[in-house]
């Protein structure tokens, strides 16, 4: 995939909590064993998105409740958990068996990894000891996390936020940062969920920086005031959507939004298919980028691919609403799209050709979040108001609801978010209890996959807690299609950090955006 990253060397200590495994006679008889890493000692665990979680050393990395009580809750930074949590969470690698914590700025703080580099360093973010005045929840700092240690790497001038989603084998930092200017169009006040812990209270610019030997530097924006970058490549791009002025449009009701890719110093601007809002989800090694866009006057949305200096409509499966969510080396696409009955299909594009991958496990949705470099895909089945029901791979041709292909668990697999050319499967679940937990599926290469008609019934599912989701979640409205928000919002996701995911493409501009609780 996009980069090679051995283990974070982090002093290795086995903690409370240990990963849950099958057992190995169970697991035998099962295409996928199931790895449940585990927490530090409190009840849930998250994935860091959108990252690659998944080093091809086979370390799964996420962040995960400790035992020790959050002094700030019921206060939350949105960016961290996503949901008030009376549990401070650490940022974690697990391995082999042992679950290692990459630890927090000193203090009463919370701490998330999204990606490591070829020389073992880790980018994240953690909270501080600062209150945000803008926000008034717990300001957060993107930090490093390198030989055992956590270094703030600070904000931009004026700010009190920033994160740090991925970086290189350069050592190049990506992320986004607050500069305490006041916007009336802050991106995450407009994108962003309301409730205790939802973005919209960020009412400051939001701008993209690289960060690289000591220095973090704002890469400017498309003209308006705010840029947030998405992801970026081994080569040091990076993708992104940037407002292109202050001026609203009549009918959005806020300013034009286009992708951008970012490339030594200069950012270009990539258009949309014609309507004035577009979003970049995904970046290949390249230089391809993926999203959603609108189309002219706003009332649908497509797919994109931009290439070689052209943006392409990828289509839909026949209805009019579509959006890619990744993109994988080989130029192949992954994502979702209504079909001609208007419930939205799974979908892998590949040489001009959109394949539909229909939902098979009895839910009305199905949606594409990453596919590997054997053409398997694994996404997930939704209801009709956008809940997460089943995490799913489609391969081969069939489809599969992944917690058919693992020995009988208490966790109910709901979403898979990325594969690896291995075909290990990194997702979350939910247990009886409805606290949710992040998991590694491993294959069994002695076992087939079954023909779909021999795969074992999936049970109910069970009533998850926050944010899956709740009063802190709420609903975002994009006329005159209006969706449940599973992972809380736009831009506000299940597990930290930026969405790359379905949720955030399924809602669409065509009118002014309203937040209902």
């Amino acid at each position: 995939m996009r980069k090679c990253w051995p283990l974070l060397p982090v002093a290795a200590t086995l903690l409370a909590g240990a990963a849950a495994v099958a057992p190995a006679r169970a697991a035998s008889q099962h295409p996928y064993r199931l790895v449940d890493p585990g927490t530090f000692g409190g009840p849930q665990s998250f994935l860091n998105l959108p990252a690659v979680p998944l080093t091809p050393d086979g370390a799964l990395l996420g962040s995960a409740d400790t035992a020790t009580r959050d002094v700030d809750y019921p206060k939350c930074n949105p960016f961290m958990v996503g949901f008030p949590d009376r549990y401070l969470v650490h940022a974690f690698a697990w391995h082999g068996g042992r679950l290692r914590d990459l630890g927090a700025l000193p203090g009463n703080n919370s701490s998330a990894v999204f990606e490591v580099n070829g020389s073992g360093v880790g980018a994240g973010m953690s909270e501080t000891a600062i209150t945000d005045p803008h926000t008034g929840w717990p300001a957060d700092h993107a930090v490093m996390f390198k030989g055992g240690k956590v270094t703030d790497l600070g904000t931009l001038p004026g700010g009190y936020e920033s994160q740090a989603n991925d970086i290189n084998d350069h050592g190049q930092v990506s992320g986004f940062a607050s500069n305490g200017i006041h916007d009336k169009y802050s991106f995450f006040h407009v994108f962003g969920g309301p409730g205790p812990c939802g973005p919209s209270g960020w009412g400051t610019q939001a701008r993209s920086f690289v960060w690289r030997n000591g220095v973090m530097r704002d890469i400017g924006t498309l003209g308006g005031p705010d840029a947030v970058s998405t992801t970026q490549s081994a080569t040091g791009q990076i993708a992104g959507q940037s407002w292109t002025s202050s001026t609203p449009n009549p009918a959005t009701g806020i300013p034009t939004l286009d992708p951008f890719l970012w490339a030594n110093g200069h950012m270009r601007d990539l258009g949309t298919l014609g309507g004035t809002i577009g979003f970049a989800n995904w970046l290949n090694n390249r230089g391809e980028v993926v999203g959603v866009s609108d189309l002219a006057g706003d009332q649908t949305a497509h797919p994109f691919l931009w290439a070689n200096g052209h943006m392409r409509d990828l289509g839909t499966l026949g209805g009019d609403y579509g959006f890619a969510n990744w993109v994988s080396d080989q130029s192949v696409v992954v994502g979702g799209a209504q079909a001609a009955d208007q419930n939205f299909h799974g979908f892998l594009w590949r040489n001009g050709k959109m394949h539909d991958l229909p939902p098979v496990a009895g839910a009305p949705w199905a949606f594409a979040s990453s596919v590997d470099d054997h053409g398997q895909v694994v996404g997930i089945e939704a209801n009709a108001h956008g809940k997460e029901l089943f995490a799913m791979l489609w391969s081969g041709g069939h489809g599969y609801n992944l917690n058919t292909l693992i020995a009988p668990s208490k966790l109910h697999l709901t979403t898979a978010d990325y594969i690896n050319d291995r075909g290990e499967i990194v997702g979350h679940g939910v247990l009886p209890n409805g606290h949710q937990r992040a998991f590694l599926l491993i294959r069994n290469p002695s076992v087939p996959l079954p023909p779909p008609a021999a795969s074992r019934p999936a049970r109910d599912l069970p009533a998850a807690r926050l944010p899956h989701p709740g009063p802190a979640c709420g609903t975002v409205q994009w006329k005159p299609l209006v969706v449940p928000t599973g992972r809380c919002a736009p831009w506000f996701p299940h597990g930290n950090g930026l969405l790359s995911s379905w949720v955030a493409q399924t809602v669409r501009a065509t009118d002014k955006v309203g937040l209902t609780g």
